[in-house]
């Protein structure tokens, strides 16, 4: 079974690929920084079964390669080493028949620990002491004010792997938390340690007034889509924290930048409406832009699962897969673990 890695993985992941017998053929470039054209180039030299990606985009252009899918095609296998499918085009591997399976939960504890830190920096507004400090400033009787997380109320939006370790660590701050899912159920939200938030839209924003704190932790879907927007923000208490690790299309930004300008909003993203698919590069982005400094804000580079302990667990987890997979034939229409559909 031919194997292409699209993108930046794991050596215990390509060798536990090898040890099933794979004919892996790795090359990180294909998706990273190319685009479509450069992934169906290499999809179409290489004609691979399964193709492994993280954080490059699979469009339908990529997936409708010339003699890639159909009854005669290569491709019967997209896995997205990590959570969520934002970045793969659903219609058209439904379309063409391609299986697509992602990791979830392997990464929860590396984007906890971070909505954790960015909670933290808000508060103590470590980012902008390290810019002052390193620009030759003291200044403690600027920064010697927080309000401190005992206490607070933290709201969870969201209560999937992540939501859950969020709440759990939260919890060893003696922070009150309420959590909002709209799967979850009293009877869940009391076995969690956090108060019962509530399934619907209404619900969401009856929350969002109770909470000085509120952190995102939901899949981009069509439900979700701007989801968090004027509504949300008018609804939140002036001078709340508010954090978003899940996917940039979740929370309307234009409605973001105005509540940071009349709610006094402290804001730390980790994701972006806009987040260029490259690994690095120039970018721009309005709401940074129009985040005051020294005001407690902080962005980060979507780096929520980027710990070595996450990436370790997803490629052992997409090794899994390719295993479950080959064992069942590995033709269209063979078992897949952690299948995902719809687009």
């Amino acid at each position: 079974m031919k194997v292409l890695i699209a993108d930046k993985f794991e050596a215990s992941g390509i060798e536990g690929l090898n040890a099933l017998g794979c004919e892996v053929i790795s090359k990180p470039e294909a998706g990273a920084g190319v685009g479509a054209t450069g992934l169906a180039a290499v999809l179409a030299e290489t004609r691979p079964t399964v193709l492994i990606v993280r954080s490059s985009k699979v469009p339908a252009a990529a997936i409708q390669t010339p003699g890639l899918t159909g009854p005669s095609g290569s491709l019967k296998l997209i896995i997205r080493a990590g959570a969520g499918v934002d970045n793969i085009d659903m219609l058209a591997a439904n379309a063409a028949g391609v299986a697509v399976a992602n990791c979830p939960g392997m990464n929860a504890v590396a984007v906890a620990e971070l909505t954790m830190g960015l909670l933290l920096s808000m508060d103590r507004r470590i980012a902008d002491q390290t810019a002052v400090a390193k620009a030759g400033q003291w200044n403690k009787k600027e920064f010697g004010k927080a309000k401190g997380l005992k206490g607070l109320t933290l709201g969870v939006v969201g209560a999937g792997a992540i939501g859950r370790a969020v709440v759990k660590r939260a919890l060893a701050f003696e922070m009150k938390v309420l959590a909002w899912s709209r799967s979850i159920t009293q009877d869940h939200a009391r076995d969690l340690g956090a108060e019962f938030g509530g399934t619907d839209t209404p619900a969401l924003l009856a929350m969002a007034a109770k909470c000085d704190c509120v952190s995102i932790h939901l899949p981009a879907t069509g439900t979700t889509n701007k989801l968090i927007g004027l509504d949300f923000f008018k609804a939140m208490k002036p001078g709340a924290y508010f954090i978003n690790t899940s996917r940039g299309s979740i929370v309307d930004e234009a409605a973001l930048r105005d509540a940071m300008k009349t709610k006094n909003l402290r804001v730390a993203l980790d994701v972006y409406d806009n987040a260029p698919a490259t690994a690095e590069g120039p970018w721009q982005s309005a709401t940074v832009a129009a985040a005051p400094a020294n005001a407690g804000h902080v962005f980060t580079h979507h780096i929520g699962a980027s710990t070595d302990q996450a990436q370790q667990a997803i490629a052992g987890e997409v090794v899994r897969i390719v295993e479950v997979f080959k064992k069942s034939g590995g033709a269209a229409g063979g078992q897949v673990e952690n299948r995902v559909t719809g687009g």
